[in-house]
């Protein structure tokens, strides 16, 4: 990580214009908190792209469902401000509901196509949710680049469509999963599980990297490229799964592959209570930007 730099705590609009006045590019992080190393990597790729780096803060209530986690989404402002600042933010923007939802909004971004399948249709109206504050977050900062782990490959997608289709002016910039040791994916949900279910929970990416593997073997059908990675995690009796997918750039899946850098496997499934989600590109080595190898 880089060395601290001194780090501005603001919570409305009016002191995040002051903290941004005159400063260069402005690279933003946006977040729901509980600061991790995958964090980190974000703010730490915004601060060698950026003269300055703007982290917000924000547990959003309107992509969460009914019967979600929102109540006991993990929440720690002190963590935040120690990962932030030690990994080279300038800025935490840290807003309350009644800042970014005053009284009388009545505003909804929806995102057609991309949003549509996966997580899309597991939790409907999460992209909304997801497009809209985004869309607000960048409308307050004004960033010239603005930074989403690969981990949500799916909400990336739809933050990438949004900014085209509204020209929006800000560079999307993806960054590669951060991985445990083990292999499971960081993850703010992770402080949910115990040591050993963590370690039952890798699970998921080696279901990921048994679709890899069959497509390094020359498979092409994507029913059994899905299919190895189902062998995999039928292996494991706490896997509720909600969907293990193979997709193109557009998020659509098709009935045979093609060596296409975008092509990605995603798996989402909920073990002892927990709501996971993993990705990998299909072909780890494909030259593409940002590219998550195996």
């Amino acid at each position: 990580m880089t060395s601290r730099r001194t780090l501005s705590l603001v919570t409305t609009p009016g002191e995040l214009r002051a903290a941004l006045a005159n400063t260069g590019t402005v690279g933003l992080v946006p977040t729901m908190g509980y600061l991790h190393e995958g964090h980190a990597r974000l703010i730490e790729r915004a601060r060698a792209q950026n003269d300055t780096v703007v982290v917000s803060v924000f547990v959003n209530p309107r992509q969460f469902r009914p019967r979600e986690d929102l109540s006991r989404y993990p929440r720690d402002l002190k963590r935040d401000l120690r990962v932030a600042g030690a990994a080279g933010a300038d800025v935490l923007f840290h807003p309350g509901v009644e800042v970014m939802y005053p009284p009388g909004y009545a505003t909804t971004v929806s995102v057609s196509g991309v949003s549509g399948p996966l997580e899309g249709a597991s939790r409907p109206g999460h992209f909304d949710g997801v497009a809209t504050v985004v869309l607000k977050l960048l409308g307050l900062v004004g960033p010239n680049r603005a930074y989403f782990g690969e981990k949500d490959w799916q909400q990336l997608a739809v933050v990438r469509r949004m900014v085209r289709d509204l020209n929006v002016p800000v560079e999307i910039v993806g960054v590669p999963t951060v991985r445990e040791e083990s292999g499971l994916a960081l993850s703010s949900r992770n402080s949910y599980l115990t040591p050993g279910q963590r370690e039952r929970a890798t699970v998921l990416s080696r279901a990921l990297r048994a679709v890899q593997a069959a497509a390094a073997g020359g498979e092409r059908d994507t029913a059994r490229l899905r299919q190895a990675g189902l062998d995999v995690l039928a292996r494991e009796p706490e896997v509720t799964l909600d969907y293990l997918a193979v997709v193109d750039g557009d998020m659509a899946e098709r009935e045979r592959v093609e060596n296409d850098p975008m092509t990605r496997v995603l798996v989402a499934a909920r073990m002892f209570g927990v709501r996971l989600i993993d990705n990998l590109p299909l072909w780890p080595d494909a030259s593409r930007p940002g590219g998550e190898g195996a």
